[in-house]
Parts: structure tokens; C-alpha cells; sequence
């Protein structure tokens, strides 16, 4: 089991470092991470993979100093397991490359950096995406993000926020907002399969925000479909009245997909000047942003 969990390096650098004590208590898991998307209560006992969690208390047991060479009674003290089972985990590092041994003494090596490297090149993927906003930003004068999707919602990763306020909300990175009701959301709704979508449905109370929200399961289907076709979606004012925005996909990404927008006051931005001056500039920032992610 440690070996085939430990090749998810994604979600173990997320699981040790984002729940901090899971991998010391092994209690929860978060369902985020398991890529539960709709938010549903999980039975952490029945949930948890108990030799996983063990195998991270191998790995954290070493550390600077005299911590860095270990024995195997060493690791069973510090990691809280017996002699047997530390053996079995050390030999198992030994085996995948990540841990060394003398005969009598064990030390992890470089290649345990490997957990973490898929997460850190998404930050650093991140980051360069809130540089191609604020790009947007100073061309156009208007409001750029982007978001992911979770559940019915979606959650901001990044922004670049124009001089003047658009929204009655703060809008900032981690803020969730329904995903029918936003174009970001709307975007990455149309990418989901016909299972992904009819969960979706059967979880999304699919609230009307203004008289302009789209809250039928048929609306929304052919605006999706809508989106398939054309490869962006303006939304006007089906969030808050008095906002307009157009979006689009960061293509290419098989995971963690990822869509950008820019946003503008719908007193001074028409549905027509969003196509015809910003989605050139949108596409553009997408196609960044996809060799950012692919680079």
C-alpha cells in the first residue's frame, strides 16, 4: 500500500503539509484532497489509510542533526510503531530510492524532494498566472481572476483587481462563489462529463442570485452547451446586478483545470465591446498561462 500511495506525490505533499497533524494522528483526511468534490461528511476511520499515514511518520521522524541517521529502533521510537513495521517502511524507502542504509544506520535521500515538486510547481504555475492578470489588468483597465472549481462553487487562485470596485463583495483569492452563477464557473461546469455535471445538479440548489440567474437545469445545460461550442461565456449580471464578465478555459490541463476572466461594470462594458475588445485579450492571457503550466 506504501508503494502505491507514495507515487501520488501531488496528494502526499498536500496531505502532510496542508492538514499539518493528519500524518502525526491519522484521524481525518480532507476531502478536498481526495478529490471529493461535492463537500459530503466522510467516516474518517472507514476513510483513512492507516499504513499511509504510518509511512509519514517514517519520513517525519527524520530530521537535522542526530536525526539524520537513524536506526531502525530509532525510527520505531520516534515514529511510535514497532521494530517490525519500521523495518518493513525503511527497507520499502530503500527499495523506491528515497531512503539509504549502511546496514545499521538509514538516511533519507534527495529523492524524497520529489513529494513535494508537483505542488510547488503549481505555486510557482500560480504565480505566473497572477502576473498574465495583471498584465490584462493594466491593458485593459478592468478586473481579471482566476478560479478552480470545487464542488458547486468556485474558488478564486488568483486576481488582479482594477481601480474601481465592481462587485458589493470583497472579491479576493480563496473566496468561493456559486458556479452557475459566474462565468469562471460556467466555463468549467462545460468541461465536466455528463456524470461529473449530473452530480452537480443533484448537489447545486442552483440559487437565484438576480432575475438574470440562470436556476433550471435546462438554462444552464444550453448555456454550457453554448460554451462548448464558442469556447468562452459572457455573463451578465446573473451574480449581481450591474456586473458583466467574459471567460474563458486555460486549455490543456487534464487536472485542476482552470479558467480566467475579466470582469467590468455593465454600465460601461456592453456584451458586444466583451468579445470584440477583451476576448482577444483573454485568449491570449489563456494561451500564457498554458505554456506556464506545460513549460
Amino acid at each position: 500500500m506504501l508503494l502505491l500511495t507514495m507515487n501520488c506525490s501531488y496528494i502526499a505533499f498536500l496531505f502532510v503539509n496542508r492538514t499539518h497533524t493528519v500524518a502525526a494522528k491519522a484521524e481525518v483526511l480532507v476531502p478536498a484532497i481526495l478529490g471529493d468534490l461535492w463537500g459530503q461528511e466522510m467516516n474518517a476511520r472507514n476513510e483513512t489509510v492507516q499504513s499511509f499515514a504510518k509511512g509519514i511518520d517514517v519520513l517525519r521522524s527524520f530530521g537535522a542533526g542526530p536525526l539524520r541517521r537513524q536506526t531502525i529502533t530509532d525510527v520505531a521510537l520516534h515514529a511510535s510503531m514497532t521494530r517490525a513495521a519500521a523495518r518493513r517502511f525503511l527497507y520499502t524507502l530503500c527499495e523506491r530510492g528515497w531512503a539509504r542504509t549502511d546496514g545499521k544506520y538509514f538516511e533519507l535521500t534527495p529523492a524524497v524532494l520529489e513529494i513535494g515538486h508537483a505542488y510547488l510547481s503549481g505555486v510557482n504555475e500560480l504565480e505566473t498566472i497572477n502576473d498574465i492578470l495583471q498584465d490584462l489588468t493594466r491593458e485593459l483597465g478592468e478586473s481579471a481572476s482566476a478560479a478552480m472549481l470545487d464542488g458547486t462553487d468556485i474558488i478564486y487562485v488568483a486576481r488582479s483587481p482594477s481601480r474601481q470596485r465592481i462587485m458589493s463583495i470583497n472579491l479576493a483569492v480563496g473566496l468561493r462563489l456559486p458556479a452557475h452563477a459566474t462565468s469562471l464557473g460556467q466555463v468549467l461546469l462545460a468541461q465536466l462529463s455528463h456524470n461529473e455535471l449530473e452530480r452537480f445538479f443533484a448537489h447545486s440548489s442552483l440559487e437565484r442570485k438576480t432575475p438574470n440567474t440562470l436556476v433550471t437545469r435546462e438554462a444552464l445545460k444550453a448555456r454550457l452547451q453554448q460554451v462548448r461550442t464558442q469556447g468562452y461565456v459572457v455573463v451578465s449580471e446573473e451574480l449581481e446586478i450591474g456586473l458583466r464578465s467574459i471567460s474563458t478555459l486555460i486549455e490543456g490541463r487534464s487536472s485542476r483545470r482552470l479558467a480566467i476572466n475579466i470582469s467590468a461594470q455593465a454600465a460601461h462594458v456592453s456584451e458586444r465591446e466583451m468579445v470584440d475588445n477583451f476576448l482577444p485579450f483573454l485568449r491570449r492571457a489563456a494561451r500564457q498561462a498554458h505554456f506556464a503550466g506545460n513549460g
